[in-house]
């Protein structure tokens, strides 16, 4: 219980740094407009290359130091968070006319909550079906973590796409394909449960971390564009409030996302020895 309430706050205290980085960011887009997308694109690298450092030396240091001592490291950059809060400053705004919020923002908040409901999160079977030795492809857990790590570089590289070449272009025409191509890198999944990677000559450990690549930087292109859209509508003001209902919104999505997948996979009756019907879900 201790260590459930220690990762509890841990998660917390994350949360609201992440809120605080994009309220300031917004603060920032809308006394600089033209410079909202580079500003959320900066974010974005920052974040990519963060997930790749930490996904990469996180194994070295559990077998270094040991699982204690690689979580004692992680209070040096949450104690460095906690100093640059105390050092900003802010001004309390009351009286605050709610009502205009509701106004500009509902359809762009309808649509972010709807597509990430939409979206069915398999991955927990995805999980056991990749460590099967037998019907999938075997990986390690190990190897499975450095696929997510290399992943990352997909992320990477879809902030360097929207920067070089989206951040210009009309937000509906980046949604609509970012939608699009969400729904094509879905087929990644199905392409590797039924083996047809291994039917033209490309092996499973290859694919997975192309699957993973490909997931995340299309993942990245469709967050990227609503994150500058808000900041540049952001009333001055609440931009604390308001990044956090967003990030409320998307982790709610996330979580519902996350219980459709696995209502899907019950009513399949793919558990984690039985795989025969994940290739409808996929």
């Amino acid at each position: 219980m201790p260590a459930i309430l220690a990762l509890t706050a841990q998660s917390a205290g994350a949360a609201v740094a992440d809120v605080t980085v994009d309220a300031l960011v917004a603060q920032n887009s809308i006394t600089h407009q033209p410079l909202a997308a580079d500003m959320q694109s900066l974010c974005g690298f920052s974040s990519s290359v963060g997930a790749l450092l930490g996904f990469s030396i996180s194994g070295l240091l559990v077998h270094s130091i040991g699982s204690q001592g690689a979580l004692g490291l992680l209070s040096i950059p949450s104690a460095l968070v906690f100093l640059a809060g105390v050092l900003l400053k802010e001004r309390r705004v009351t009286d605050f006319d709610y009502k205009q919020v509701h106004r500009k923002f509902y359809k762009a908040i309808q649509s972010m909550g709807a597509t990430l409901n939409l979206s069915l999160d398999i991955q927990a079977g995805m999980f056991y079906w990749y460590t099967d030795p037998i019907v999938g492809p075997g990986f390690s857990e190990e190897f499975i973590g450095l696929v997510y790590s290399v992943g990352s570089i997909g992320s990477l590289l879809g902030v360097l796409l929207y920067q070089i070449s989206l951040k210009d272009c009309p937000f509906r025409g980046v949604l609509f394909w970012g939608q699009v191509l969400s729904s094509l890198a879905g087929m990644l999944d199905l392409i590797m449960v039924t083996r047809l990677n291994t039917r033209i000559g490309i092996p499973d450990y290859v694919f997975a971390v192309i699957d993973n690549s490909v997931s995340q930087m299309v993942g990245r292109l469709k967050w990227l564009p609503l994150l500058v859209l808000c900041s540049k509508l952001c009333p001055p003001g609440i931009e604390g409030t308001f990044y956090a209902l967003l990030m409320s919104i998307q982790n709610a999505g996330l979580l519902m996302s996350g219980w459709w997948g696995g209502l899907m996979l019950q009513l399949l009756n793919v558990t984690r020895t039985e795989f025969s019907n994940l290739w409808v879900a996929s």
